[in-house]
């Protein structure tokens, strides 16, 4: 959502005398509100929420499987979305249309998501399919917008996730030559590299110059990866765990692959939110672990697990800033707005967006 649409969107902008509350009078009124509403009020809470939301989350989980989760859930009439704006949005094509899904401040927007507008990607398309032909077969990472999962459902692709990127691009292979990867070309890149895919056969669409980024002939490129990228996961670096090994080198580094190909090659291992989750738990007493993901999510691994040496792979990381704008101020005013009958930040894909983008989630919960 671009800041113009904020600003129209001004009536959805928290009231200034919530952020002089006290945190313990908003618990309060926040577990008053979810006991009066019961069933009716479901919260789900991303990974990297802070503490003070993730307390009142009925689920915690990443991005699709909150939105599915949502998706069972037929009796709450109001899902109050803590993550950011895709996240909702991905909800409010899942569920029911009695349902209202509410994005406690619009601002929570994500800036990979961002990365990749309609306007480029048609662009985009059309200059690629000059160059190619119909050899190209469009997949999209579901942190994206609805309007470039629709684009992608339009034209035959399918969503991917950080879990299951290598099935759907091993699928996408059997459709097409090529694949164009939206909008994170790190996970793309990693991904394909798994896959067997050399780095010289895989070129970068730069969408500010509108132009394809490639040193190999044209003839040779499998994979197209948008010029995107995470903010948070860009900024860990191969000096960081250079650091790290240096002052431990019995230490595991584990890292998720929206890090670059630089980054997860000289990691122990990567994987989705989950299965870094998963990986810790299982991991032995006295373990010793560098995480590069998200700081919220390291710190609340780091309380879940005193047993184990846990640290930040980037001692200097902040939490992902845009993430971070749902707070507890922002959940008890949209609570609040509930109770009210007059609720604020609530997210509606139009129908049209709504069916080519659901074509691409089925196709990939097909697949998988």
């Amino acid at each position: 959502m671009s800041i113009l649409d904020v600003i129209k969107q001004s009536n959805d902008m928290m009231p200034e005398c919530y952020k002089g509350m006290s945190r313990k009078d908003m618990e309060t009124r926040v577990a008053a509100i979810k006991k009066k509403f019961g069933s009716r009020l479901f919260i789900p809470g991303h990974h990297y929420q802070k503490d003070e939301v993730i307390q009142f989350a009925d689920q915690t989980g990443d991005s699709l499987q909150l939105a599915q989760i949502a998706e069972k859930n037929k009796e709450a009439d109001y899902i109050v979305f803590c993550g950011v704006h895709f996240m909702a949005e991905t909800a409010d094509m899942l569920t029911g249309e009695q349902q209202t899904v509410i994005l406690p401040d619009m601002r929570a927007g994500c800036s990979m998501a961002d990365m990749a507008d309609m306007q480029q990607t048609n662009r985009a398309w059309e200059k690629l399919q000059h160059t190619f032909g119909d050899t190209i077969i469009p997949l999209t990472y579901v942190n994206s917008t609805a309007e470039i999962k629709a684009f992608v459902g339009k034209h035959g692709g399918a969503t991917v996730t950080s879990s299951n990127a290598k099935k759907v691009l091993e699928w996408a292979f059997t459709q097409k030559k090529r694949i164009l990867f939206l909008p994170d070309q790190h996970l793309g890149r990693n991904t394909a590299y798994d896959l067997g895919i050399a780095l010289e056969d895989m070129a970068v669409w730069d969408p500010m110059k509108d132009e394809l980024v490639t040193e190999s002939d044209h003839k040779n490129v499998k994979v197209i990866l948008w010029k995107g990228h995470c903010s948070v996961h860009e900024k860990f670096t191969p000096k960081n765990i250079h650091d790290v090994r240096e002052r431990d080198p019995d230490i595991q580094i584990i890292v998720h692959p929206e890090c670059s190909h630089e980054v997860v090659t000289l990691s122990d291992d990567s994987g989705s939110t989950k299965y870094i989750i998963d990986t810790i738990n299982k991991a032995p007493a006295g373990s010793k672990w560098a995480i590069g993901t998200e700081m919220n999510l390291v710190q609340r691994i780091i309380q879940e697990h005193p047993d184990k040496q846990i640290e930040s792979l980037n001692p200097d990381m902040c939490p992902c800033l845009t993430m971070n704008r749902i707070d507890l101020p922002h959940l008890l005013w949209s609570l609040e707005q509930i109770e009210k009958g007059e609720p604020s930040g609530v997210i509606k894909v139009p129908k049209a967006i709504q069916q080519n983008a659901l074509l691409a989630l089925n196709r990939m919960l097909a697949i998988t």
